[in-house]
């Protein structure tokens, strides 16, 4: 279940997605590399205008540090009600003069920073580490599964998919009994090879999962985030918007940790020379773990913005009303700031890498994903020294139709 203004946004997301040229979205021959087209394209400068599939025109962001001037201006807005994108083109913005929805990934200031405000305090760096050593045990518990199964398995619903999944019960309150469920339905409604009819059933169970969870939280508050949220929010927040901003957190905490644990995987197992240094020096995983957020840049073409005035960009005039679209896995190999930034290498001293976006909608989740990256690589290749692709690499499926980029399944052998 979805409200109107939910669909419509959403719907905004997927619809831009489908109109951009297939050379900027379709992966070529190494998967690990961004699309041709957007390669091709840099020639003609960091930003520039892209004819789309409807007729329309916006503008492409190829440059990081033009990525971080329109990702860091609020002029930019992610509000879609108000400010319609290309693909809305031919629609009048409703008069909305408040939202009460809680989809803040979709909002502006003040409604944003309101909403923003309330979870920054939950996602602290000192939280999230301390956070680790249950990540461990989970990571530890699905490896000791694996292995009592066999010498083989599919390492995206047997490793990658439930350790964001269940960290993210932790942080949510879901009650250990009900965990089985709330996975159940998460994994076939994030997973985009569940079949249309049974995604969208999946999707309405969670839905309705989640607004049972946000009344038992107001009878019962525990020390969770959300029973945090329905206590102490000020103003107090509607049940729409608390399940709407459960939803949110589980989306994002979830599919995107999910696709970068089995994506690196299959990229370290690719490079063993790369893997061998890590196995080396377990002392490299905390740059390892940049290096892979910069290379592999899971969030795919589609991030966007529209602009609410004229803007000058680099040296490019913007005008109002126009779509703008951050070509991320480009913006990542921008050689004006990485050197070889094609290449692979654990090594690499820290960078300020774009993955997790930037400006007032920088991931909030950033901390956790990266303990749960370096305890799951960590953990994955300590204890399964052996680990090896037991399909040629041509035949490991790419997530390659969606936003949040990765593979639908890694089949691995350890014998």
């Amino acid at each position: 279940m979805t409200t109107p203004d939910q669909a419509r946004m959403n719907a905004s997301t997927t619809a831009l997605r489908q109109l951009l040229p297939s050379d900027t979205v379709e992966r070529g021959g190494c998967p690990f590399d961004p699309p041709a087209g957007l390669r091709q394209r840099r020639a003609q400068g960091a930003v520039q205008q892209l004819k789309l599939a409807n007729g329309a025109t916006a503008w492409l962001i190829l440059g990081a540090e033009e990525a971080r001037a329109v990702l860091g201006d609020v002029r930019f807005s992610s509000d879609r009600l108000r400010h319609p994108d290309v693909t809305q083109a031919n629609t009048a913005p409703p008069q909305v003069e408040s939202r009460s929805d809680g989809m803040f990934l979709f909002m502006d200031p003040p409604e944003h920073t309101r909403l923003r405000r309330l979870l920054t305090g939950q996602f602290t760096v000192r939280r999230m580490r301390a956070l680790e050593s249950h990540i461990r045990d989970i990571a530890g518990r699905h490896i000791d599964a694996m292995l009592a199964a066999g010498t083989e398995a599919d390492l995206v619903p047997a490793y990658a998919m439930p350790i964001p999944s269940l960290v993210i019960c932790e942080l949510l309150g879901v009650d250990y009994a009900d965990r089985a469920v709330f996975q159940e339905r998460t994994a076939l409604a994030l997973n985009s090879t569940t079949p249309p009819e049974e995604r969208l059933r999946a999707s309405g169970e969670l839905y309705g999962f989640i607004r049972e969870l946000v009344a038992a939280k107001r009878t019962a508050p525990g020390e969770d985030l959300l029973s945090g949220l329905a206590r102490d929010a000020d103003p107090p927040l509607t049940d729409a918007e608390l399940v709407d901003i459960a939803l949110v957190l589980l989306g994002a905490g979830h599919e995107t940790t999910a696709n970068m644990l089995g994506l690196s995987t299959f990229l370290l197992l690719e490079n063993p020379g790369q893997l061998a240094a890590l196995r080396n020096d377990p002392g490299l995983l905390d740059n390892a773990v940049e290096e892979l957020l910069r290379y592999l840049s899971i969030i795919q073409m589609g991030v966007s913005r529209v602009a609410t005035e004229s803007i000058t960009v680099g040296e490019t005039e913007i005008p109002a009303g126009s779509t703008v679209i951050i070509g991320t896995p480009e913006v990542n190999r921008d050689p004006r700031l990485w050197d070889d930034p094609d290449q692979l290498d654990v090594r690499r001293d820290r960078t300020s890498h774009l993955a997790f976006g930037h400006g007032v909608h920088q991931c909030l989740g950033q901390q956790l994903a990266r303990v749960e990256m370096k305890v799951g690589l960590g953990e994955l290749f300590s204890r399964l020294p052996g680990l090896r692709l037991a399909v040629p690499a041509e035949r490991v499926p790419l997530r390659d139709e969606m936003l949040i980029f990765g593979v639908h399944s890694l089949p691995v052998t350890w014998a």
